[in-house]
């Protein structure tokens, strides 16, 4: 019972460091390169990014953020948030490497849920995943390609991301004591 945390500001930022330079190792540099988050913390983390491989390789990557509500498949069983913005690069997505940002993975429906929103906005040439934590749980066959930390859970833990731009501190936490809501990606 309880809640205890499993990864705080230091260590998130040396896994995004992480996650940065094998985004720039599997993509021979930054040309094509785009980031896409899915909100809210998953733009956050996106950004981050981008500000790491911006101080790596001098060059800028363009950042967007896609709202994957109504795209969702359990939109008639779960009470959905309100729909945030999309808000993709000017120079779209076509062609491009897109790597797709969030926060947690867990069942893989949040992640395929933005996979077809990616395609009202274009035709990129590869599409790719990053994720802070990676919890486990799939329900579909999906998996991360950049990830920050595996973190086996039980389906009863809540595994929460909190980050400084949204939540005043960045720390990952995980309780035992609510059922799983966070991380549904």
């Amino acid at each position: 019972m309880g809640t205890r945390t499993v990864l705080e500001g230091a260590e998130i930022s040396r896994a995004l460091t992480r996650i940065s330079h094998e985004i720039i190792e599997a993509n021979k540099g930054v040309d094509g390169l785009v980031l896409v988050g899915i909100p809210t913390r998953g733009t956050i983390l996106a950004r981050r990014i981008a500000e790491t491989i911006s101080r790596i390789e001098g060059a800028t990557v363009p950042v967007g953020s896609l709202d994957v509500t109504m795209y969702r498949d359990d939109l008639d069983r779960n009470p959905t948030r309100a729909p945030q913005p999309t808000d993709m690069p000017v120079s779209g997505i076509d062609g491009a490497t897109v790597v797709l940002v969030d926060d947690v993975l867990y069942s893989g429906r949040t992640v395929r849920s933005a996979l077809d929103a990616l395609n009202d906005h274009g035709r990129p040439r590869a599409v790719r995943l990053a994720a802070l934590i990676d919890r486990g749980h799939r329900e579909l066959p999906i998996r991360a390609d950049y990830i920050g930390k595996n973190l086996p859970s039980a389906q009863s833990e809540r595994i929460s991301v909190r980050l400084a731009e949204h939540d005043g501190a960045d720390e990952v936490t995980i309780s035992s004591d609510a059922p799983s809501e966070g991380g549904r990606a």
